[in-house]
């Protein structure tokens, strides 16, 4: 069962929910962008501190890093094109948020986010306020790692010390806002951040998440808005300039050192740091997430106005493809108005289960089967594959025709060869339950969903050209097993086989029958 059991390593295979099986056949609640808001928060404050420190590390140090590529893009740049610099700038400068929630760093103006998961009473305040604070120590510990690494490396000196000066005008000016100015571009700021962040809940795919946050953050820089993590690398570079840069540093750039004197620690805390940090927290924490936690809330209150929840299958449908890529003959197959016959032959069909199709008595083999016999019992029963299973018919493995013969091909190249079906056998195999429905199953079994509709979780279109639906339907094969062991409790109850489908689907269609009852119920009659 090689080529059956081909697609072992897939992503169909088991998770710990389903056990043996199908991924298909299971059913999820669709999440909404607040709940997964809340279960995003929630995950940051019950995070492990070694791994949440780490994370917080490396997200200062991204923004750390999209501050230089912020300041190199910048630098040199005529007075006569304001707006449009501090646009590439901003453009810039979302690579750190970029790499924060592609690569999953803890940023603090993120995390605040985690107010949600307060709110719902499934932190307490200790825990919240743990976690800002060892996420913002981790984010200063990475920020400064960068600051050291720029300063080592001399980057101020770029473009003749005109970098060094941008540098230090722009976190000059970062200190002279009064306080009421820095706590409200502040908030301006982890409003724009915390919706970009949420935005990206609504997909999986990076791609779409990464052009999701690349606008909320460019206006946030262009508009000179206040991100107390990028502060805490902007103003300590500044700060470290002017106290190491040297003399002959200023003399080159014709402009005295005691004009940036006031680039300070103290100045920085009590100007900037503390006032912005506070309206990151109130912009992110308050302004969205407190102010989407209530709008959740006031709705489920609200009686018959609450959001049901939707179930569905973990399956893409037609509708999710752009209505630029859906031809018109998808549209005349949902105008086609069936029969009678058509509703109650399908409705028989989705009504069908596996037990109802499935082999009761199939070949079995046991570990202990000579890969001879093996092959001899196959070939004298026709059929391709067989179940190996044990004295109280628990379910051990899965052997195929392919496993069989590249044993007997290898025999002019191996020096020992498997003696007993044991040696050969898959012990990882997809399995079904006699309850699960048929259609599901055949979906599975003949329909690679991905190549039919190729978009990603966003929506995008992703084919590398214009195909109609037919097109797409013929090269949409699924490589997945065509025969299932059918387990119950561990135990083996029978086998259904793609064969079985072909069998079903011929009596169903064939001109004498009656399109309403279906095989197997006139198996039982007869």
């Amino acid at each position: 069962m090689r080529e059956d059991h081909a697609q072992e390593a897939n992503p169909y295979l088991l998770t710990a929910k389903q056990k043996n099986h199908f991924c298909v056949v299971d059913e999820h609640i669709v999440i909404s962008p607040f709940e997964k808001a809340a279960e995003y928060g929630h995950a940051k404050v019950t995070k492990h501190f070694g791994q949440s420190f780490g994370l917080s590390v490396f997200a200062g140090a991204f923004i750390a890093l999209a501050f230089v590529f912020y300041l190199t893009v910048t630098t040199g740049s005529s007075a006569d094109s304001w707006g449009l610099v501090r646009f590439s700038g901003g453009i810039a400068f979302s690579l750190g948020l970029i790499l924060v929630v592609v690569l999953g760093g803890e940023l603090f103006t993120s995390t605040v986010l985690s107010a949600i998961a307060w709110a719902q009473k499934r932190v307490s305040t200790k825990q919240l306020l743990g976690c800002w604070t060892r996420v913002y120590l981790g984010n200063l510990c990475g920020a400064m790692l960068i600051l050291l690494l720029v300063m080592m490396s001399k980057m101020y000196a770029m473009d003749s010390n005109q970098w060094g000066l941008n540098a230090l005008h722009v976190s000059q000016h970062k200190i002279h806002h009064d306080w009421s100015q820095a706590f409200a571009l502040g908030i301006l700021c982890n409003l724009l951040v915390c919706l970009g962040v949420w935005m990206t809940f609504s997909c999986k795919d990076a791609l779409a998440k990464s052009l999701l946050l690349i606008l909320p953050v460019a206006m946030f820089v262009s508009s000179g808005f206040e991100h107390s993590i990028a502060n805490l690398f902007m103003v300590p570079l500044g700060i470290a300039i002017q106290h190491f840069a040297g003399n002959e540093y200023f003399s080159a750039l014709g402009v005295m050192r005691q004009t940036f004197a006031d680039l300070t620690l103290s100045n920085f805390l009590f100007n900037n740091l503390i006032p912005v940090t506070l309206g990151n927290i109130v912009g992110g924490a308050v302004f969205v997430g407190l102010g989407y936690y209530w709008i959740d809330n006031t709705a489920m209150k609200v009686p018959g106005e609450a959001a049901s929840q939707h179930i569905s299958t973990i399956t893409k449908t037609p509708m999710q493809i752009s209505k630029k890529y859906q031809d018109s003959s998808i549209a005349q197959q949902t105008q086609y108005q069936p029969s009678q016959e058509d509703l109650a032959m399908k409705n028989k069909i989705q009504k069908l289960i596996v037990s109802e199709l499935m082999d009761t008595k199939p070949t079995t083999l046991s570990v202990d089967t000579s890969i001879y016999q093996a092959l001899t019992l196959l070939a004298k029963n026709n059929v391709r594959s067989a179940p190996v299973i044990d004295k109280d018919n628990q379910l051990l493995g899965f052997v195929s025709e392919q496993d069989l013969m590249r044993s007997l091909w290898s025999e002019e190249f191996a020096s020992t060869l498997p003696i007993s079906v044991k040696d050969i056998m898959q012990t990882k195999m997809l399995t079904v339950a006699p309850t699960e429905k048929i259609v599901q199953l055949l979906e599975f079994m003949v329909v690679d969903k991905n190549k039919l509709f190729p978009v990603t979780d966003s929506g995008m279109y992703i084919s590398g050209g214009y195909q109609s639906y037919e097109e797409r339907l013929r090269d949409a094969s699924a490589t997945v097993p065509s025969t299932y062991p059918v387990v119950e409790n561990g135990r083996l109850c029978g086998v259904i086989r793609r064969e079985t489908f072909m069998q079903m689907f011929a009596k169903l269609y064939s001109p004498e029958h009656d399109g309403i009852t279906h095989p197997v119920e006139q198996q039982s009659v007869a």
